[in-house]
């Protein structure tokens, strides 16, 4: 029988991977009719696509529910939703303000924010890892970043959550329940708030840098820069929320990897084999300009088409015996923050977080373990990872 393959189908939400494989191998070019999709599977057709530009857009966004999708998704997206020279433009805009120096000088903070949650936590010796920590400290970070006030942070990351997720049981592929809608509504709002108050008095964040940002004349006006902060809560929180649990979870599953992570200066390593193994953002939308002919098969001009970034990453013509988690791996040619003009703005502030978190679990951390039985996954079309990862500790003595 032919593999099929729903980005809405919770059982392959649960464990997409072997769905995965008899993709790559049966069906590279994959037409799904009842979610109007085509699909890519493997690393090479994969990588590619994300590189043409031309051929593969996104203009009409990342995700294809119908909330997401369409000529309006840079609403949502900003400029990871655009072609160039739109993309070329916003990109060389935000890149000036959202700089590798800004972001490494937050360094210290970082540790600190970890800290504060941490101590307690493992204190304690048991927690949710993700409820009470690689939740809030994402977007502890990211509103530090931004400058959104203390008491605002729990609200935002609420909002967040129900723009992104849906509930268990809400019909797939319908309309965005009232809840997310609402939600975008606050966070449009609120941000708009914040930008007037940052015109009126500059201060040493995120938001000013984007207010004060030029290419000769030219500056963001203050939607974009809304645009640009909407972009933040699922690129700057949501995946590295999602990266610190899926790093947790492969290390509970493979106790000589993490018997080594935890004995060593192997956190790197850690966080660069999760990012291929299990990455948090599984597939990457884009739509056809043209007709595709790949692999004898003709995408039509005007398809909406998804990349499996996850299948690509587990693709045994690029990554030996792809389905063992090993900190030893040569991950260069991972495509979990994407490949070509749209490669990852924030893959550095990414990394920065994960590693800082990890580094400060490791250093009061010999072993850990994770109730599997209790854990509960997002729902979600195109990422992968937990809402609750209950945890207990074995403190270093």
């Amino acid at each position: 029988m032919a593999p099929t393959y729903s980005p809405f189908d919770t059982v392959v939400q649960d464990d997409p991977y072997p769905v995965y494989a008899r993709l790559r191998e049966e069906a590279p070019v994959y037409r799904n009719d009842a979610d109007d999709i085509w699909v890519l599977s493997r690393h090479a057709d994969v990588d590619a696509a994300l590189r043409d530009a031309r051929r593969f857009s996104s203009i009409n966004g990342l995700r294809i529910e119908p909330e997401f999708w369409g000529p309006d998704a840079e609403r949502m997206f900003s400029f990871v939703a655009m072609d160039p020279p739109k993309h070329t433009r916003m990109r060389a805009l935000v890149s000036h303000a959202f700089t590798q120096r800004r972001v490494m000088a937050l360094e210290p903070r970082l540790r600190e924010i970890a800290r504060g949650y941490l101590q307690p936590l493992l204190a304690r010796g048991e927690f949710d890892m993700m409820t009470e920590f690689a939740g809030p400290f994402p977007t502890e970070v990211i509103s530090e970043l931004v400058g959104v006030p203390e008491p605002d942070r729990d609200m935002l990351r609420r909002l967040g959550m129900a723009v992104m997720y849906r509930p268990d049981d809400a019909p797939a592929s319908t309309d965005a329940p009232p809840e997310a809608m609402q939600a975008i509504g606050a966070l449009v709002g609120y941000y708009s708030e914040l930008i007037a108050a940052r015109s009126r008095d500059r201060r040493d964040d995120l938001v000013s840098a984007l207010l004060d940002s030029t290419e000769g004349s030219d500056r963001l006006a203050p939607e974009e820069i809304v645009g640009t902060l909407l972009l933040l809560v699922g690129a700057g929180i949501e995946t590295t929320m999602l990266l610190l649990g899926n790093a947790w979870s492969a290390g509970a599953q493979a106790p000589d990897q993490r018997a080594r992570v935890l004995a060593g200066n192997r956190v790197d390593d850690w966080i660069s084999e999760t990012l291929r193994f299990d990455p948090a953002t599984q597939a990457i939308a884009r739509s056809t300009t043209e007709d595709v002919e790949l692999h004898g098969t003709t995408i039509p001009a005007g398809a909406r088409v998804l990349l499996l970034v996850g299948s690509a990453n587990r693709d045994p013509a690029v990554f030996e015996d792809p389905d063992r988690f090993d900190i030893d791996r040569d991950t260069a040619r991972a495509l979990s923050f994407g490949a070509g003009r749209h490669y990852c703005l924030g893959s550095h502030l990414g990394r920065l977080e994960a590693r800082i978190a990890l580094q400060e679990i490791v250093a009061a951390v010999a072993d850990y373990e994770v109730d599997a039985s209790a854990a509960r996954r997002i729902r979600s079309s195109n990422n992968r990872g937990f809402i609750s990862l209950p945890t207990k500790v074995t403190g270093r003595s």
